[in-house]
């Protein structure tokens, strides 16, 4: 999915959050690129990816592939393609963008021009291209920043819109692969004063032609007939030669407002269904929680407190009422002298939440960044490239984080805790990141990042988060721990049998659905955006979605703690982080589920690689929602114990 340069305009964040019509907008200061007539408008091309058909709902792969392949036999610029600076969001998001050798000119139409010279598919080429063909591969062009595309309408809202890129080919009736070589270009324009011109529209129009010519350096070239459709020969050689057609069309579109056509809501009512029903899950999961603890701990602390403000002296020839009372002391209170324990594995629960405080964070603000307009889909790639520099910055805070949990659970391997903070879970991804990376080198897929990118990545990461990190470590191990509000016990209570759904894998089952549950219509559609190179910018129900599963994986973790220390069992801290946690195995469960409705792998390696990503953004949900779960429990469990008089 791609956010690209520009937005932001007067609309208010209300009409942002609840409008479901689509107004662009644009950053001040962003200028747009004027022509006048008869200059050069450069038209530059992007990979090929996978895409759907009119006639197939399945996605059969997930490489993308270079434009200026061998295979495809497509025309070069006289001097060579020359690659058009991206930002490090666009490398890692795939986009290899190029120039080309078509000659665009303001307010000039063609009618019919050759590329170039004819180009010959042998057998090989051949085979390649028509599989490329039956597995819907599109075309992606950009003119002014603008992707080409092609018009759509939407059957449920009856409204017009573009579909980014165009196919390089269809099957035809007789099954058979037809290449499309002949490319009509329409762009819109809007007049922005006198010979002064903005492209605000590019449009692309395939066909296949089988009897196109060049007819020589400077003359127009041959078009051939569109009702005779070229079909690359798989057993011999094939003749191709690449034409197309320009028409310049004005518009009354003006450039703010040119991204409009792009963005367009697949049924809106789905998202207003999303948040009214996680709405409702959170209102009754808050309404429970209250109703629950509110009235069990009040009683809890005032029976508690009660109990404590007896004198011994003052129960003489009482002892009926003593014993009473002494069994009513039961419950959470009996574990006050253990729940403060130093859980098991200190240092690595530590880490991990120290990780998931950077996470938790940096993803809040690329969404309140994004809700705000200063990431669009015009500035391609910036997505990415805002997620990696903010979770560098907010490497201080993991390490803080870190060292400040670990200091408060009395841990003494400081030196550990420091190097780990900023290596294990990072060091986790990119390794996963480079071992899948090597699957798309395998097959030459354009998808695969650069070497340089690679270093690039590893020098943000050491040079700018790893110091950041020590910092942060240094700054929360010279802080005071964060004191228990009672004194723990030198011997362990004895943990009595749990019944069945507080036991951890009943209680992770149940508790992690409820926090997917607030988040999964959202995730189909960022599902369907990140696979089907569409473009993403519901950033007003990403926001309310986000902060909606905050909401429920705090309630219903702080709930499960609770009847966790009403069955005397202290052991509280890890249960905490791995029941939010659980809503991250639902989460790859459900790109599971994707996998066998929406795609169709033809190879192992597609399979492998969509396992792969899947399970890498499944750990790192996995890290954010237990951090969350954790420290809602951890401020929880220190505001009740510090109610209750303990002796």
């Amino acid at each position: 999915m791609h956010f690209r340069n520009l937005p932001t305009s007067c609309a208010t964040l209300s009409a942002l959050l609840f409008s479901c019509s689509v107004s662009a907008f644009y950053l001040p200061g962003v200028a747009p690129t004027t022509y006048r007539a008869h200059d050069n408008v450069q038209l530059n091309v992007n990979h090929l990816t996978p895409a759907l058909s009119e006639k197939d709902s399945q996605l059969h792969s997930v490489f993308s592939f270079d434009y200026y392949h061998p295979a495809f036999q497509f025309c070069r610029p006289k001097d060579g393609p020359k690659d058009v600076s991206e930002s490090l969001g666009s490398i890692l998001f795939g986009d290899r963008i190029l120039t080309s050798p078509f000659e665009l000119k303001m307010m000039e139409n063609k009618t019919c021009k050759a590329l170039c010279e004819e180009k010959k598919f042998d057998q090989r080429s051949a085979k390649f291209v028509n599989r490329r063909i039956w597995q819907n591969y599109n075309l992606n062009w950009l003119v002014d920043g603008l992707p080409a595309g092609q018009p759509y309408t939407d059957s449920l809202t009856n409204t017009d819109f573009t579909l980014r890129g165009f196919p390089l080919g269809m099957v035809d009736e007789n099954q058979k692969a037809v290449l499309n070589n002949h490319f009509d270009i329409m762009i819109d324009y809007h007049t922005a004063g006198s010979d002064k011109f903005r492209v605000v529209g590019v449009l692309v129009k395939p066909t296949s032609r089988k009897d196109s010519k060049w007819l020589g350096e400077g003359k127009p070239g041959d078009c051939g007939d569109p009702d005779k459709p070229l079909i690359l020969n798989e057993d011999g050689e094939t003749t191709v030669t690449w034409t197309y057609s320009i028409y310049w069309r004005e518009s009354k579109t003006a450039w703010a407002t040119r991204w409009d056509s792009y963005l367009q809501v697949f049924d809106p009512r789905i998202h207003w269904f999303s948040l009214v029903n996680s709405a409702v899950i959170v209102v009754f999961l808050c309404g429970m929680v209250a109703a629950i603890l509110m009235r069990a701990l009040k009683k809890d602390i005032a029976r508690y407190n009660r109990l404590d403000s007896f004198n011994l002296d003052d129960l003489s020839g009482a002892s009926g009422d003593a014993e009473d009372g002494i069994q009513e002391d039961s419950g959470w209170k009996l574990v006050h002298g253990d729940v403060f324990r130093t859980p098991k594995n200190p240092l690595l629960l530590s880490v991990l939440l120290g990780n998931g405080s950077q996470l938790f964070v940096m993803v809040g603000t690329t969404i309140t960044f994004a809700l705000l307009g200063f990431l669009s889909p015009s500035n391609r790639g910036s997505l990415g490239t805002v997620m990696i520099l903010l979770y560098t910055v907010f490497g201080f805070i993991g390490g803080y984080v870190s060292a400040r949990v670990y200091k408060s659970f009395g841990g003494e391997k400081w030196k550990q805790n420091i190097a780990l903070t900023p290596i294990m879970t990072p060091g986790i991804v990119f390794a996963t990141f480079f071992l899948l990376n090597l699957f798309l080198w395998a097959k030459a897929s354009s998808g695969a990042v650069p070497f340089t990118t690679m270093l690039v990545i590893l020098g943000i990461w050491f040079v700018i988060s790893v110091p950041l990190s020590f910092a942060g470590s240094w700054a929360g191990f010279r802080h005071a721990p964060v004191q228990p509000p009672v004194r723990v016990n030198q011997i362990p209570r004895q943990i009595p049998p749990s019944t069945t759904y507080l036991r951890p894998l009943p209680s992770m089952l149940l508790v992690g659905i409820l926090p997917f549950g607030a988040i999964f219509v959202e995730l189909y559609f960022i599902m369907n955006n990140m696979w089907f190179g569409k473009v993403y910018y519901m950033f007003g129900f990403l926001f309310l979605c986000y902060g909606i599963m905050i909401i429920t994986c705090a309630a219903v973790t702080i709930l499960l703690v609770y009847f966790l220390l009403c069955s005397e069992n202290y052991h509280w801290q890890w249960r905490a982080f791995c029941t939010a946690g659980a809503s991250a195995g639902y989460v790859f469960a459900n790109a599971l589920l994707y996998w066998i409705s929406n795609l169709s792998f033809g190879s192992f390696t597609s399979g492998v690689l969509y396992a792969g990503y899947s399970l890498l953004i499944s750990f790192l949900f996995f890290i954010l929602t237990g951090t969350i779960g954790f420290f809602s429990s951890w401020v929880f469990v220190h505001r009740i114990y510090r109610s209750i008089k303990i002796d």
